[in-house]
């Protein structure tokens, strides 16, 4: 544990609640051991695990090899541009031509953004609205990653390119326009990255997840490999080949096709990434809720905290109590929409006493609050605004 539940009562005494909390020496923490993992590749940071301009600066202020950031709408990246960030890769296609036409003039202005494309329909749109502005758009390729073992799909719906010739479509799309070049490919290894392996009670399916990872890996590393040479053969000057997440760094960074690895969520190490068996990074986000009553011995029920993660509904995509140590929420109430009771029989708290959550996903707790308190040495150094306190909201 990194610090204690004293530490960061007392680092945030006196300060309004709910709040949300993010320790920077963790995230120091992290980054470090983010960087051992990455064998020398460069690592780009991922913003929807973020969401807050100041972190995402500094993280890249961290280290030389923390290059360019990962965005997931169109109009963030424009936004970021704004903030003075360049090297913007926008992770998922759009097909909005106010978003494109945004990102269009953006480029006009010398943003530096990437757009991902995965379709002849992508390329021709972007094309389209490009030539009417005037400029010239860079893309990136997705290519998809998910893998199949007899009737197992392993993997997610997302790009429809699958194979090397899905690919070629795509790119012979992209050299029949004027105002679109390819200077990427990503292939995420969501299967890898983002599916749990060390679930508490699930040995069997634990098991089962692993051995489906060690399957897919050489798979995908292939396909990755096989696309990425066959559109350098056909003339494509590519800038970065991206791929892995924070939970699949470690085969991403033995990938000799990947230049770069996608990394969001280890930074502030949310709950639903204690589930895996391959790194361990330490919590650095978390929300304090204020205790509001005592209902019942060791029940503290306190003032909000209704704060549910995305994904396939279930008990994984609730906030996690994290301080005090050795508590949780009831099974029949979870996390309420205005109070959640939490059960801690390792203190004796009173009302205005802080309980300390981790959300279940890095990031989305940055939508819930305006800004967020930055620790650093055991104490408050400073108060930031998140995305929601910079009025943004883009999806």
């Amino acid at each position: 544990m990194f610090r204690s539940y004293e530490d960061y009562k007392s680092a945030i005494d006196g300060r309004a609640l709910p709040a949300a909390i993010i320790d920077l020496d963790a995230i120091a923490e992290n980054a470090r051991r983010v960087l051992a993992a990455a064998n020398g590749k460069r690592v780009r940071v991922v913003s929807k695990s973020i969401r807050c301009v100041t972190i995402i600066k500094h993280i890249l202020s961290l280290s030389e090899q923390f290059q360019g950031v990962m965005c997931y709408s169109a109009d963030e990246a424009v936004f970021l541009s704004q903030q003075g960030l360049s090297d913007l890769l926008v992770a998922y296609p759009t097909a909005v031509p106010a978003s494109i036409e945004n990102v269009c003039q953006a480029i006009g202005q010398g943003a530096d953004i990437t757009l991902m494309v995965d379709s002849v329909e992508h390329v021709q749109c972007i094309d389209n609205l490009a030539e009417n502005l005037g400029v010239i758009v860079p893309l990136c390729l997705d290519v998809d990653m998910s893998t199949q073992h007899g009737p197992i799909y392993f993997g997610v719906k997302r790009s429809p390119v699958r194979s090397v010739e899905a690919a070629m479509r795509v790119y012979e799309s992209v050299k029949q326009c004027q105002h679109v070049h390819l200077e990427g490919v990503m292939g995420y290894d969501a299967q890898i990255a983002g599916v749990m392996d060390n679930v508490p009670g699930q040995w069997a399916k634990n098991k089962v997840m692993r051995y489906l990872k060690r399957k897919s890996i050489p798979r995908l590393m292939q396909l990755r490999g096989d696309v990425v040479k066959a559109v350098r053969d056909a003339g494509a000057d590519l800038r970065f080949v991206n791929g892995g997440g924070s939970m699949s760094l470690v085969p991403t960074s033995q990938d000799p096709a990947c230049t770069e690895i996608a990394v969001g969520s280890a930074f502030y190490a949310s709950a639903i990434f204690d589930n895996y068996v391959d790194l361990e990074f330490v919590p650095a986000a978390m929300f304090a809720l204020a205790v509001a009553r005592n209902p019942d011995d060791d029940i503290y029920t306190c003032s909000g905290g209704g704060y549910i993660a995305s994904g396939a509904a279930g008990k994984d995509r609730l906030p996690s109590p994290y301080l005090p140590e050795n508590c949780s929420l009831l099974p029949m109430e979870g996390a309420g929409e205005v109070q959640t009771p939490v059960v801690c029989k390792s203190h004796k708290l009173k009302p205005g006493d802080p309980i300390f959550l981790r959300h279940a996903k890095a990031g989305e707790i940055c939508e819930r609050f305006r800004t967020a308190l930055l620790i650093v040495d055991g104490k408050v150094e400073s108060e930031v605004s998140t995305y929601r306190g910079d009025e943004q909201c883009f999806f």
